[in-house]
């Protein structure tokens, strides 16, 4: 509600105190600005709002009868420059005219002066009913500091709503509470812009921690757990430090953009970098260090909400008899269903019971975990794990025994990265923890994403989930001793942020590792050459044409045999899938398949060319006479078509063209048709036509006024001088449209667009994306002719954006360059296109540096 101090009955000026405020906070402003000491601003911010609420409470005269409270984390003292005042007009009795009008008279001054103001009114009895109905307000009110008033009210409220809590009640509502809200945030504290508050490790689990001790009786303290007995002095410095590290870096957050902002979105990264002094290096940008610094201590925060929570709900839960162990070997003991270490001490004299452990959780599924002070022990033996631990034989077939596990293994990996087990026995991947790309289309940190793609592979194996990937599960489910392919996919991408080219960097790490912990040679062999290779199908499938026999040889040439082949296969599937959820579809799994078909026929002495043509010709004629087509209804029409057609399109593809076409080769209206897409995503569109001038650019933007995105492109011109293309398409935004009207809409639309012969339309000029106008990529242009002289390959790299397609393919109209195919590859908000292309300019050298200076012109941001 905003009201204005025009209803006060008492004639007031509320500039002096607005002045004072501005002063004030100017003041500690400058003072934060020197200093960057978050905890004395808060404090002081807090008493200059104190003292401005009590000195307009005693201004207004309020009734002697009420208490202005202060709740939530203005109670808590925790005031940030731009946070809401929330508080609380606590009342003897429902208020009357004349005590609402003086309530209203209050929040319109405190609006006037500048405060942004969350208020509620209650007496004792509704804040205890309302508090009953809803944990936020139960927590808003475990926080509440009496400002002024009628303190025995105060008090009075005070005991009352201490003897209404119900301490198992609000811890369980808070648990939930607290899982809820990282449901909300995928449960990732590694988004790339997380909010200081509210994601996973952020504040709000600080916060949880105290509120859930205040329940259990505890204290409002850090200190206060270290006097229970929860936490050691240690563990207290710990996490005040990174408390600390929170506060301050919402506080110059707040500042820099000038507003209540709790998410380090892309527009502050940079900015907030420098404050803290950050340069670039050779290889990583100021803000991934800042990035990796935040990542690294919310991650510390989870470890310590793991330990904390155990024992308080121990304390607020407390069953008789219900914590007695059972033994489960020498040194290990089960205690409500926690696994617990028998001698507290047990990390420092053995440390190889550190990786024992992990070992046993995946063993006993009815396990929940470790109990606090086993995670404590853990974490405090971590320093344990050292180069004569990761020499001991013991612990390197442990870790084995980990890999082949049957079950557990992706709780496991990360259970162990997260108490940074994980990070010290495999140095390597200790520094890429909490380590953020900033390359437009992985959305996780190295370490997020590395595990991620593990857990992709040890999916494939639940046959539950078989028809999620029909193939790659069938092709794992035979494949001998998977561990190689757990072990490729730790290391694919471990030595990212080092300079150089990762892949070839880890493969030596991975090679080391596989050495070190006795891998027969066939399988090192193979860890190393699939680390080495893991980005080798993807770029082929996604940017070459799979229908060259050449193309399929030059893959197949790197290809030991079929086992490194179905590794591979499995591997790029789920490293894509590990990048985000947005780069995966079906388009990209189809030319996965068919480049792996294409492979493992070349690999087994496949079928040559001409008698691929006859079988594909074959199928098409099949698929026809279901259709009713008489015999030879499709040879006139195939009689204009050449080899490279048949080359390039599957058989039902050709079945579907012939079918729309086979009676009208000569045609002077265009021909354009429609189809959801038989890969189960996106919609494939045929287009005949007489050949004219500009006609992919007018195609492509038709597609993009539509915001469609074209994953695919075949252009093909007959040999009576007709256009035959066919485009595939998706919908990113997922629009509900009826397929049936929108497949009409295409149909007639387009035909529009290409009968009219009007002018061409100005390229279409998107919005770029906030992530990359502050992390720009660099346009990469790079031309060559392929191997057979007919065609040049254009590859292009660059930030995605609305209109793209369309520049780029005006840019080679301009030049005389013909487009005769293209691959359109979307990662995130990169774009990798590939284009096949013929033209006379390219065979004059100064022509080409001008085509390729002109797209280089229109691909800068």
């Amino acid at each position: 509600m905003t009201l204005s101090a025009q209803a006060c009955t008492v004639s007031l000026d509320p500039r002096p105190w607005r002045d004072t405020l501005r002063v004030g906070r100017s003041v500690l402003k400058q003072a934060f600005e020197q200093q960057a000491s978050a905890r004395p601003l808060l404090k002081h911010y807090c008493s200059l709002v104190d003292g401005l609420l009590q000195s307009i409470w005693h201004a207004l005269q309020l009734p002697s009868h009420g208490v202005l409270v202060a709740v939530g984390g203005y109670g808590r003292g925790e005031l940030f420059p731009y946070s809401d005042v929330d508080v609380l007009i606590l009342l003897q009795e429902v208020p009357n005219a004349a005590t609402q009008a003086s309530i209203e008279c209050l929040v319109g001054v405190l609006w006037d002066i500048g405060l942004e103001v969350g208020h509620s009114v209650r007496t004792v009895a509704q804040c205890l009913e309302a508090a009953q109905d809803d944990v936020t307000i139960q927590t808003n009110l475990l926080e509440a500091r009496y400002l002024c008033g009628a303190r025995e009210l105060y008090q009075d409220f005070e005991q009352a709503f201490q003897a209404a809590l119900d301490s198992q009640a609000f811890f369980e509502a808070k648990l939930l509470e607290q899982d809820q809200r990282h449901a909300r945030y995928n449960d990732s504290a590694y988004s790339l812009e997380p909010n200081l508050k509210e994601s996973p490790g952020g504040l709000r689990d600080l916060h949880n921690l105290l509120w859930l001790a205040q329940a259990a009786g505890i204290g409002r303290r850090w200190r206060d757990l270290v006097r229970a007995g929860l936490l050691s002095d240690a563990e207290m410095r710990a996490i005040q430090a990174l408390e600390y590290f929170l506060f301050e870096l919402r506080c110059r957050l707040h500042y820099l953009a000038g507003r209540r902002e709790d998410r380090l979105l892309f527009d502050f990264q940079n900015a907030l970098a420098a404050q803290y002094g950050l340069e670039s290096s050779a290889s990583r940008r100021p803000s991934e260090m800042l990035m990796q610094h935040y990542y690294r201590s919310v991650k510390t925060v989870a470890q310590m909400r793991d330990i904390l929570i155990p024992s308080l709900r121990a304390r607020v839960f407390a069953i008789p008899g219900a914590q007695l162990p059972q033994p489960l070997n020498a040194r290990f003991q089960v205690r409500a269903n926690l696994l617990e270490a028998i001698d507290d001490t047990l990390f420092e004299h053995t440390p190889s019971a550190i990786l024992e452990c992990f070992h046993l959780l995946q063993q006993q599924p009815e396990l929940q975990g470790m109990t606090a002070v086993t995670l404590r022990a853990l974490w405090r033996a971590r320093v344990r794990i050292n180069p004569a631990f990761r020499r001991d034989p013991i612990n390197r077939a442990r870790f084995m025994a980990i890999l082949r596990e049957p079950r557990g293994l992706t709780w496991t990996l990360r259970s162990m990265n997260r108490y940074g087990v994980l990070g010290r026995y495999i140095p390597a991947f200790g520094r890429i923890v909490g380590q953020m790309q900033h390359d437009l289309f992985h959305i996780y940190t190295v370490d997020e994403h590395i595990l991620t793609v593990l857990r992709n592979m040890r999916r494939l194996n639940v046959p539950e989930l078989a028809h999620e990937y029909p193939l790659a599960s069938r092709l794992i489910s035979g494949f001998e001793r998977p561990e190689v392919l757990y072990l490729a996919a730790l290391f694919h991408d471990i030595a990212k942020g080092r300079g150089g080219d990762h892949s070839s960097l880890g493969k030596v790490d991975a090679l080391r590792f596989c050495r070190q912990h006795g891998l027969p040679e066939a399988d090192i062999a193979l860890v190393g050459w699939l680390v080495a290779q893991h980005l080798s199908m993807s770029a082929t499938a996604q940017k070459q044409d799979l229908s060259d026999p050449d193309v399929i040889a030059r893959f197949c040439s790197q290809v030991p045999d079929e086992r490194h082949l179905i590794a591979l296969y499995l591997l790029t599937v789920c490293d894509i899938r590990g990048t985000s959820p947005k780069v995966w579809n079906a388009w990209k799994g189809k030319l996965l398949e068919d480049l792996f078909y294409a492979a493992r026929r070349w690999l087994g002495g496949g079928s040559q060319p001409v008698s691929g043509i006859a079988a594909v010709q074959a199928e098409a004629r099949r698929i026809l006479r279901l259709y009713g087509l008489e015999d030879q209804a499709e040879a006139a029409l195939w009689s204009s078509l050449d080899d490279a057609y048949f080359l390039r399109h599957e058989a039902q593809e050709i079945a579907w063209h012939t079918r729309h076409l086979w009676h009208r080769i000569t045609t002077l209206k265009p021909v354009v048709r429609a189809r959801l897409s038989p890969i189960g995503e996106g919609v494939q569109v045929m287009i005949y036509t007489s050949d004219q001038p500009e006609l992919f650019v007018r195609i492509c933007g038709f597609f993009e006024r539509l915001s469609y995105t074209i994953l695919d492109a075949k252009i093909h011109t007959t040999r009576n001088g007709y256009a035959l293309d066919s485009f595939l398409v998706m919908d990113p935004a997922q629009r509900n449209v009826p397929y049936r009207d929108f497949l009409s809409y295409i149909e007639h639309e387009l035909g529009v667009v290409l009968a009219d012969g009007a002018p061409m339309p100005a390229v279409t000029q998107g919005r770029i994306s906030r992530h990359l106008k502050h992390f720009p990529l660099a346009p990469e242009v790079s031309l060559r002719p392929d191997e057979k002289g007919a065609f040049h390959a254009l590859s292009i790299v660059v930030g995605d954006r609305p209109g793209l397609l369309s520049a780029i393919a005006k840019v080679l109209h301009q030049h005389g360059v013909r487009i005769n195919a293209a691959k359109i590859t979307t990662l995130g908000e990169r774009a990798e296109d590939t284009f096949m292309i013929q033209g006379e300019a390219l065979s004059k050298q100064k022509a080409l540096l001008q085509m390729e200076s002109d797209l280089l012109q229109v691909l800068k941001i």
